[in-house]
């Protein structure tokens, strides 16, 4: 799929700039995202985790949401990881700067949900997710120009891993504000 939707000849028909253009892919950043979310829906390594996450919070991490919310983040990892080979930018710097968002938001948030949210990045990169997500930055780098498949395709599992862990934090982190503020206003009524 990757490779049919980063086609010159598919580009061509559906874009009028050129075809170095990072726009000229955006067929790739819609299919990334779809795919991300809808293996890490299917995922059963998440499901367990969610599962127990539910239990263990006495039910206050529902597990829909806590997939939900990991879903999302491999969504918009894919969407980034998939950019990123399309225009060529240093995979260690988007690792770099994922990794230094993931710290300080570590650092903000409540410690009892920094270990989930790390195992949530863990248990994306398993059974259904890392073989497609694999196949899927394969098959772009080898059709944009200059790529190296086994860098540019592998590298978007690590995109799959870091950025799970960065909207489960964020999720952590509005849920403490969202409660902040409702205590708050009893308070002040």
């Amino acid at each position: 799929m990757a490779r049919q939707l980063s086609d010159p000849e598919f580009i061509g028909k559906n874009y009028s700039g050129t075809l170095t253009d990072w726009q000229a892919y955006y067929w790739i950043y819609i299919f990334a995202a779809l795919i991300g979310f809808s293996t890490t829906i299917a995922e059963p390594a998440l499901y367990a985790v969610a599962v127990k996450a539910n239990q263990v919070s006495g039910g206050t991490i529902g597990t829909f949401h806590l997939r939900f919310v990991v879903a999302l983040g491999v969504a918009f990892s894919l969407v980034v990881g998939t950019y990123r080979i399309v225009v060529g930018d240093s995979l260690a710097a988007y690792i770099t700067v994922g990794y230094i968002i993931v710290v300080i938001q570590t650092i903000f948030v409540k410690k009892d949900l920094v270990a989930l949210a790390y195992d949530s990045g863990g248990v994306t990169t398993s059974t259904v997710t890392v073989p497609i997500v694999a196949a899927l930055g394969l098959g772009l780098a080898s059709v944009v120009p200059g790529r190296n498949p086994a860098l540019d395709g592998f590298g978007l599992i690590a995109f799959a891993s870091v950025f799970p862990m960065i909207t489960v934090l964020g999720y952590a982190q509005i849920i403490e504000l969202i409660t902040y503020l409702n205590k708050f206003k009893k308070l002040k009524s």
